[in-house]
């Protein structure tokens, strides 16, 4: 695969992301997939799905976990309900993760994603230990298949994350950094979030947005890429810096209007391959 691929983050039958069509409609070669539904998770569908990606000339790079239940109403709605981190839903969240993971090897891919959630800042505490050990038992799971473990930025800061991802002590366990993310939840400026947890970021989201009034408080504004205040070329010269050449995924997650949707991740797509040329 050569340098920074354009990708776009796909669905089936579960989560936003736009049809495989579009991907191949848009000339795009990569995608990252979120998890279709449990009860369509099967090898038949596994084999077929393998089919069509061939058929289409496209590579899946990625799939994240998602679960019912999680909300992203507002940040803590977020905090309520996304990820691993809440009790309640934990165990079985866990168990959903480690069944998502043994499909993405059925369709060959070696990378699992998800939002972990908030995790709690007071490293000392039973909470901060049981999300470190929850964490661990996913990762040996994914080992076991073959897989890393990609955790998109967003809830924590950089300096946050990079010493969770050091507690959990697995080796492969890495980061899926989206720059819009940092500045929805107003958890730091990305580019330099980027620099503090460059070593550890193996997949990226290209996406931008506005800050917020009150960062941290409420929602930032998503934003066609470019439109925004991540700076996308500045994005790109960083991940050129800490030596990440993967794929450049597109996610732009409106269904509701779908042609707005195909119509914008076309333009990032352009936007893309026009500073890939510029600076590689």
């Amino acid at each position: 695969m050569s340098k920074w691929p354009i990708g776009v983050f796909t669905s089936i039958d579960a989560g936003l992301g736009v049809k495989l069509e579009v991907a191949k409609e848009l000339g795009i070669p990569t995608i990252q997939m979120h998890a279709p539904h449990r009860e369509t998770r099967t090898a038949e569908n596994a084999t077929k799905f393998i089919a069509k990606l061939n058929e289409l000339g496209i590579t899946l790079t990625c799939v994240f976990g998602g679960f019912e239940g999680e909300s992203y109403a507002d940040i803590p709605t977020v905090e309520k309900t996304v990820g691993l981190v809440p009790k309640a839903t934990r165990a079985g969240r866990l168990q959903e993760m480690k069944e998502i993971s043994d499909f993405t090897k059925l369709l060959g891919c070696s990378v699992v994603g998800l939002h972990i959630g908030f995790v709690p800042h007071d490293t000392s505490s039973a909470d901060y230990q049981e999300v470190v050990a929850v964490t661990r038992e996913l990762c040996d799971h994914a080992k076991a298949n073959g897989q890393a473990v990609h955790l998109e930025t967003g809830q924590e800061s950089a300096d946050n994350l990079v010493q969770f991802i050091e507690d959990t002590k697995r080796n492969n366990l890495f980061i899926n950094f989206d720059p819009a993310n940092m500045i929805l939840y107003g958890t730091g400026e990305p580019i330099d979030a980027l620099k503090k947890v460059g070593r550890y970021v193996r997949s990226v989201h290209c996406k931008d947005a506005t800050w917020s009034n009150e960062p941290g408080k409420s929602w930032g504004c998503e934003v066609p890429l470019g439109k925004g205040q991540v700076g996308m070329e500045n994005y790109l010269k960083t991940l050129l810096e800490i030596g990440y050449t993967g794929p450049l995924t597109i996610e732009r997650e409106i269904p509701q209007e779908p042609e707005r949707q195909k119509s914008e991740i076309g333009h990032a797509s352009q936007l893309l391959a026009d500073l890939r040329a510029k600076l590689l």
